[in-house]
């Protein structure tokens, strides 16, 4: 992850999101690491040290908290961005060296965060203006060749890059960068026009006219597709890229630098999804991902952070379609330990804590709690705590793949948030059970006839089966008279040719109707 200058990611973040109050040590320092800070952290004496990171997110933080943080730590980190700093958190900050920054106060921190990892991963040195290598390097050149403001936005409407904004942005714009919503009313007077139809249908420039009642003003705006040299398969679409008209006039042949800059920002979109960063895919490495094994001291080195100690790995699933998780948990992780590694593979999201420490627990539940009351999303979560040593990672990570994999499998039958350890008999369970589904040999035939032919009994059987052939507790669970279950026993015993007195004959019938179910 290649370093960026303070200056050059206030510049890319631009005015919208953040203004710099003071930079004591001016605007030339490295940074190359960010890391989240809540009050509970302060509060429970877990905040991270400021050398874990060269730029700080002080969230929900008041004054006296922000002032006792400062006052703990000895080496400064070079920023800290926060909403509304008081005049004292300036002082503090500005005599310790440190530059403060202010973050507009509707801007929504997972989007502050996933710009800043953003530029940190592809806004390095050498890069800024390369709109062959970086989406904010081609969203500036878009702009300064047609005179307008320009952004980029993925297939889901979030923002990937834009350009330098001025006093023409109108509120539509500025709410898209701060991670808001647009005004509603202009949004389905979109909608009703057709134009994210045309805009999902081909690469050509649509123009969006302006809403003087609302503020907005004209846009011109061309859909982004992944190249294919599939000619009967449409191209996936990939996003859109918005280009607002200020007080000057857009250049004469700006659709046509529309249609060139698609294609760019297509390239670099699909490259960017297929090719994660090196960091992450450093902890891939780590997890056992890639298929190699792992070199932990290497590995470890380059991510900076400690190969031995009390690790612990999180795997989390969600059953919520179209979320982009790993953003949201890689804020929630990062925010709870600054030293977090989190990585995506397969749709599922692992997150590495190198030193859990003794707070994992109350974050995992509070992490699936606050997602699923503030983000709608259901999500299932299995913890493998306390190994000796990132060395284990790998392993760890497996164990928490088969938890995840037997859940998906049978949906309920697991706690929404568990551990391989409390999860080992119904994992076991499932794997056997799914084992002998896919041979048709290991099931018993007469279960397979049982099932087809009279339904009625092979319920009635798994019931006895699940009761310990406690006739009283299945004719309950059955709703049904204790003499008519002894009836059916009796039938069943007949059609099978078996006592089911036997737990030879128990075992296999149950394992036979689970693989069967």
């Amino acid at each position: 992850m290649s370093g960026v200058r303070l200056g050059q990611l206030l510049l890319a973040l631009d005015a919208t999101l953040v203004s710099l109050v003071e930079a004591p040590r001016g605007l030339d320092l490295p940074v190359a690491s960010a890391a989240l800070l809540d009050r509970e952290d302060i509060q429970l004496g877990v905040a991270p040290a400021f050398g874990s990171a060269d730029v700080f997110f002080l969230l929900g933080i008041d004054h006296p908290d922000t002032i006792r943080w400062l006052d703990q730590h000895g080496r400064s980190p070079v920023a800290i961005f926060a909403k509304h700093p008081s005049p004292e958190v300036i002082r503090r900050a500005t005599r310790a060296g440190i530059a403060v920054v202010a973050v507009e106060p509707r801007a929504r921190w997972e989007r502050l965060y996933r710009l800043v990892d953003h530029v940190f991963d592809h806004h390095g040195a050498g890069s800024a203006h390369d709109s062959g290598t970086d989406l904010f390097g081609l969203a500036q050149s878009i702009a300064e060749r047609t005179r307008g403001m320009v952004s980029i936005e993925d297939a889901e409407s979030h923002v990937l890059a834009y350009s330098a904004s001025n006093e023409e942005a109108d509120e539509l714009r500025r709410l898209s960068i701060l991670g808001r919503a647009g005004p509603p009313e202009h949004l389905a007077w979109i909608a009703r026009r057709g134009i994210f139809d045309a805009l999902h249908a081909k690469p050509d420039p649509v123009r969006v006219a302006e809403r003087p009642e609302l503020g907005l003003r004209p846009r011109l705006a061309i859909g982004i597709f992944a190249a294919t040299g599939d000619t009967r398969r449409a191209p996936a679409f990939l996003g859109t890229i918005w280009l607002q008209q200020g007080d000057r006039p857009l250049a004469e042949d700006t659709e046509e630098v529309l249609r060139g800059a698609a294609v760019l920002a297509g390239r670099l979109i699909t490259r960017l999804t297929a090719k994660p960063s090196g960091h992450a895919v450093l902890v891939q490495d780590m997890l056992g991902l890639t298929g190699d094994p792992p070199e932990i001291e290497a590995i470890s080195r380059e991510l900076g952070i400690p190969a031995t100690g009390r690790a612990a790995v999180i795997g989390i699933d969600s059953t919520t379609e179209g979320t982009r998780l790993a953003d949201v948990l890689a804020l929630s992780a990062s925010a709870f330990r600054p030293d977090a590694q989190v990585a995506a593979a397969g749709g599922r999201v692992y997150v590495l804590f190198p030193d859990a420490g003794k707070g994992l627990p109350s974050w995992v539940r509070s992490t699936v709690s606050a997602l699923r009351t503030e983000l709608g999303l259901e999500l299932r979560a299995v913890t493998a705590a306390q190994l000796e040593g990132l060395a284990g990672a790998a392993a760890a990570r497996a164990e928490v793949d088969r938890v995840l994999d037997s859940a998906a499998r049978r949906p309920g039958s697991l706690a929404a948030i568990t551990s391989p350890a409390e999860a080992r008999t119904t994992v076991l369970l499932d794997e056997i059970v799914t084992m002998i589904a896919a041979d048709g040999r290991l099931v018993d035939p007469r279960i397979r006839a049982l099932r087809a032919d009279e339904p009625v009994l092979a319920h009635t059987l798994t019931v006895y089966l699940d009761s310990f052939g406690d006739v009283a507790s299945a004719a309950a669970a059955l709703h049904v008279h204790p003499n008519t279950v002894r009836y059916r026993v009796r039938r069943i015993e007949g059609i099978l040719g078996a006592s089911l007195a036997e737990p030879d004959v128990r075992l296999l019938m149950t394992l036979s109707l689970r693989a069967t179910a």
